[in-house]
């Protein structure tokens, strides 16, 4: 009957520590963002890309200075976004151009903080700075503006880093880690609408 009894107290202390063990998956999955539950290991590097800044124009290279400073920062999204809970993407990239000397003008607001994937594309379109996503070979300092088709990143936008033969890599924040790294194929258009250009 003590065995029993045993047995049972063992039995329901390992049903408590499930729940917990559960409870905590939860939370810790709950609380990423929306991309970072949908991207392998390998796209959610922490170390900033190498990138060749030789021959770009010095408004590109701050760009990528600016983006190498907030990578290593990895402040919060509030941070961006002037304190607004809300998907930051576009914040940081509004962030990253205004600290570039080339901030944007948000056509409802009039400020340099454009926090929508949408009117961010509808931004660089009316400014007559948005490439196709073919045949526009982008360039280190290009905003990415996705599509919600894209298959991993659904809307979103990020700033290129580098392009080394087909391989293109982007820094953006809310994404896996925050800020972070991601990397594509100049091929893999499908679900870019293009290519906002900061700088002619």
């Amino acid at each position: 009957m003590g065995m029993r009894r045993i047995g049972l107290s063992v039995a329901a202390a390992l049903a408590v520590l499930v729940v917990l063990a559960g409870g905590v998956v939860w939370w810790s999955t709950a609380h990423e963002t929306p991309l970072s539950r949908h991207l392998p290991a390998e796209l959610k590097p922490r170390t900033f890309p190498t990138v060749s800044t030789a021959g770009l124009d010095p408004s590109r290279i701050r760009i990528i200075e600016n983006l190498r400073r907030e990578f290593d920062a990895n402040r919060p999204g509030t941070y961006y976004s002037e304190g607004v809970e809300e998907p930051w993407c576009a914040d940081f990239v509004s962030t990253v151009l205004r600290d570039s000397g080339l901030p944007l003008r948000n056509p409802n607001s009039g400020t340099w903080r454009i926090p929508g994937v949408y009117t961010l594309t509808e931004y660089f379109q009316k400014a007559g700075k948005l490439e196709p996503a073919t045949p526009y070979r982008p360039q280190p300092g290009d905003v990415v503006l996705y599509a919600p088709e894209h298959p991993q990143l659904r809307q979103h936008t990020n700033i290129v880093v580098s392009v080394d033969g087909d391989t293109v890599t982007t820094v953006g924040g809310n994404q896996a880690g925050g800020i972070s790294a991601l990397t594509y194929r100049v091929a893999d258009t499908f679900g870019i609408v293009g290519y906002g250009v900061p700088v002619r």
